[in-house]
């Protein structure tokens, strides 16, 4: 059975994951501020680093536009948390894992690829009343332009 697509207008789902530290994130805890789901679907891949390192070169634009941004992926809180600090050099934003259920909010989302067992590559944003805001898909291959989403925010 396959979700559907959320959509802008929509309530984005009540969810609770944990992040690379191994720290509990409650969605809910950000209602007032502007959220930035940007799924990635795994770890230690080329395009994968370049998206959340785009992120993390970004946080201070975040910051000014009372946004909040997280790397989500199913890959496993381990995982995650070795690629932030041996690859990714992280220091500011979180890596949120989706790995159990086994991606869990991307099937609530609908963007989960069930041939492929990831999240599609996707950015999703959410205002201040937690409503989808902005939902774009990109080709696998293919890096989100960080520079969309921050012209986007700025609306």
């Amino acid at each position: 059975m396959t979700q559907e697509r959320i959509k802008v207008g929509d309530t984005l789902p009540d969810f609770t994951l944990k992040d690379h530290h191994g720290k509990e994130l409650h969605i809910t805890e950000l209602k007032g501020k502007k959220v930035l789901l940007s799924f990635h679907p795994l770890a230690w891949t080329g395009v994968c680093a370049k998206q959340m390192k785009s992120l993390e070169d970004t946080i201070e634009q975040f910051k000014k536009l009372n946004t909040i941004a997280f790397g989500l992926s199913v890959d496993a809180v381990p995982s995650k948390h070795a690629w932030a600090k041996k690859e990714l050099n992280l220091r500011e934003i979180r890596l949120l894992s989706d790995f159990w259920p086994h991606g869990g909010v991307a099937r609530k989302l609908g963007i989960f690829r069930h041939t492929d067992g990831c999240a599609e590559r996707a950015n999703i944003i959410i205002d201040k009343e937690q409503r989808v805001a902005f939902v774009k898909l990109y080709d696998i291959p293919e890096l989100p332009d960080i520079k969309e989403i921050i012209a986007f925010l700025r609306k």
